[in-house]
């Protein structure tokens, strides 16, 4: 296959954050799909159209087991271009680590990109305390059910993520978010060795800082990046925490331009 500027079409893995699910990349989906790309969008376990219930997965690599399985699933010699977003960077990491054979470059947007050989609870508890529920701007309970458990509200959606989204995007988002667990205990995010230079740290990756985050600040995003070599920034010009749906044909644009530079 061939896109419209004569370069072989690339195969995308978009992967979605906390309480979100496959649904979330439909406009960035079909724009990568009309200039002649693959785009696999899996819903992690217990999220979007997921069967799973919350209280049903036990562990992270299990929560992350849809994304692993898909990248495994890539045919011998193809190389996907990874795509993670906000809390998905923890499950990218895993599967970078996992097949780092098939991974042409990783590329983070406003997501939590961890350092080889720490635990990546390190990271989630940082982002935790820079992200932290604002009872001013939160008009629903962010916890539902069980300890650990995250759900937010209708005012965080709007205010702190869907800020500069179309309102039909965050209609979307209210009707379909689902409660969804951080796994702040879980051996695969605390343990040290989860994440090795050799593999995942040898894996290409990017960062997208979304500049008009009123959820996690673009200089906390840069910051982060700053603490992994060799990765590449980009900066997106007005998207709040959701680019797929405030500036989507821009974020296609530098998923496109990044896949040509790396694979």
């Amino acid at each position: 296959m061939e896109t419209a500027v004569g370069k072989p079409g690339r195969h995308f893995v978009l992967v979605h954050g906390l309480c979100h699910g496959a649904w979330c990349w439909y406009r960035v989906a079909t724009i990568l799909r009309s200039a002649g790309h693959r785009v696999t969008a899996p819903d992690l376990a217990a999220c979007g159209a997921s069967p799973l219930r919350v209280d049903e997965v036990r562990s992270f690599a299990e929560y992350s087991r849809p994304l692993t399985d898909a990248v495994a699933a890539a045919p011998p010699g193809e190389k996907v271009v990874l795509v993670g977003h906000s809390y998905g960077g923890y499950s990218l990491a895993l599967a970078m680590e996992a097949h780092p054979d098939k991974v042409a470059v990783a590329v983070f947007v406003a997501a939590a990109m961890p350092a080889a050989d720490c635990p990546m609870s390190h990271l989630l508890s940082q982002i935790m305390e820079e992200t932290a529920t604002d009872p001013a701007t939160d008009g629903a309970p962010a916890v539902n059910g069980a300890a650990g458990t995250f759900l937010p509200g209708p005012e965080r959606l709007s205010r702190r993520l869907y800020q500069r989204s179309p309102g039909e995007d965050l209609a979307l988002a209210t009707a379909l978010v689902r409660p969804a667990r951080w796994f702040l205990d879980d051996a695969a995010m605390t343990g040290r060795s989860v994440l090795t230079a050799d593999r995942y740290g040898a894996v290409r990756r990017a960062c997208v800082v979304t500049e008009e985050d009123a959820t996690w600040a673009a200089e906390s995003q840069r910051r982060m990046a700053s603490r992994c070599p060799g990765a590449e920034v980009v900066a997106v010009e007005g998207a709040d925490h959701m680019p797929m749906f405030s500036t989507p044909r821009r974020l296609a644009a530098i998923l496109m331009e990044i896949a040509d530079k790396y694979s």
